[in-house]
């Protein structure tokens, strides 16, 4: 099971409402008509199901799980399950179109999806949770499927789960059907390069970011907000690339060396320690919110959603912001990061890594065929620096930030192509 990030301090705001904030912004300044506007603020599908499950104590308990179709104007829709006592409506709808411009913004010809159970993973059996995705999968086995609607994992979420869920989806087809999801073990048609994907871009957009605001790698200090697989993955590969991670963080608190952490002893010592860094010594252990705020190059917010807010805003002292998770910068506080002339790469392109190779997995299934790692890496790092050089462009164009540049991109690609498809 996927390591489950701390919930930070949030702004006060409905996820949804925030991203139609940028949403309105972005169609404003590309001239967005009424009528495609109110076709794409408007999720296609919203599923809700409840899940009666057989505990193991024999108790029946019934766990409420969402699937939200945002768009499929550009190709099936695409996005993860969450397992989590915070899933509900609003966040899926607002993930599921974080999902449209996400796959947008890279050129992948996928629509924007997301689902999720509102449960604990972390106190349920293994037993208790493979039901669950059972029951989900069968409930949604009209919703899926390779040409409709290709989950992946999320947070709480991973290969484990997805291979129950392949696996269900297979049984109620009557044959087995590899390409109905993505995130899967390398033996049931997974990618590889797929556990490193999402890490990975966010480690190109940062070293292309850094190349246009003329930050030297190899004297660049870089903290990092989140150390699970996205966090540790971008740190690794961009210590690997010369730079210097002077703080990182987990649930047990943050840690912090200016001279660099050792991002391999890192792993290994949170690997050997159930997932948490508590008790790692390569470091001065500091508050989580002191990490977003310190003095360095590059800030990577790879955790959840709200932790640079109106709170901290004012106090963030990086020059550069890469977004591994999903929006980690409130709509409310974009204004005063703007105002202070930090540029960002956003979250729809800087963790679109993850998604890209996804694509990827899906493409290999469908041909029966599997790529090399070298191969996975080096078309995700093509598509990644193309899409960041789109959106770079796009910002100097229409005077915006990146931020507001990405939903232009992603906006005007998926609007062209609903006016070639048409309406009813």
């Amino acid at each position: 099971m996927a390591y489950i990030e701390p919930a930070p301090i949030k702004d006060r705001e409905n996820p949804f409402e925030s991203m139609m904030s940028r949403f309105h912004i972005a169609s404003q300044a590309l001239g967005l008509d009424d009528e495609v506007y109110n076709v794409l603020k408007s999720p296609a599908k919203q599923v809700q199901v409840s899940l009666p499950i057989t505990m193991d104590d024999g108790s029946i308990k019934v766990f409420d799980g969402f699937r939200v179709i945002h768009s499929n104007i550009l190709g099936p829709s695409k996005g993860g399950i969450r397992y989590d006592m915070s899933v509900h409506m609003d966040e899926v709808k607002a993930l599921a179109a974080w999902m449209t411009w996400k796959c947008a913004v890279v050129d992948i010809p996928y629509g924007g999806a997301k689902g999720g159970i509102k449960c604990n993973p972390r106190q349920m059996s293994s037993g208790e949770i493979e039901r669950l995705t059972r029951a989900y999968t069968f409930a949604m086995a009209e919703i899926f499927g390779p040409d409709r609607d290709i989950p992946a994992p999320d947070m709480g979420t991973g290969p484990r789960e997805m291979a129950w869920l392949m696996d269900a989806y297979s049984r109620v087809q009557g044959m087995t059907v590899n390409s109905v999801v993505t995130g899967k073990p390398l033996v049931l048609g997974g990618s590889l390069g797929r556990a490193e994907a999402t890490g990975r871009g966010v480690m190109v957009s940062a070293l292309t970011a850094m190349e246009k605001l003329r930050i030297n790698p190899y004297q660049a200090s870089i903290s990092v907000q989140g150390f699970g697989n996205v966090g540790s993955y971008a740190s690794l590969l961009l210590e690997e690339r010369g730079c210097r991670i002077v703080a990182i963080s987990d649930l047990s608190g943050a840690y912090y060396n200016e001279k660099g952490i050792p991002i391999e002893e890192a792993i290994a010592f949170r690997d050997k320690n159930n997932g948490h860094l508590d008790g790692f010594d390569q470091a001065e252990k500091i508050s989580g919110e002191d990490l977003l705020t310190l003095k360095v190059d590059v800030l990577v917010p790879a955790a959840t959603e709200d932790v640079i807010n109106t709170d901290n805003a004012e106090n963030i002292n990086a020059r550069l912001i890469v977004e591994g998770a999903n929006g980690p910068t409130s709509s409310t506080a974009d204004g005063i990061i703007n105002e202070k002339g930090i540029m960002v790469a956003p979250d729809i392109l800087a963790n679109a890594g993850g998604v890209t190779v996804s694509y990827f997995e899906w493409v290999q299934n469908r041909l029966g065929y599997k790529w090399s790692a070298e191969r996975v890496n080096r078309r995700s790092d093509r598509i990644m620096k193309d899409a960041f050089e789109r959106v770079y462009k796009t910002s100097l164009e229409y005077k915006v930030s990146m931020r507001i540049a990405a939903y232009i991109v992603a906006i005007d690609k998926v609007s062209k192509t609903y006016k070639f498809r048409g309406g009813f």
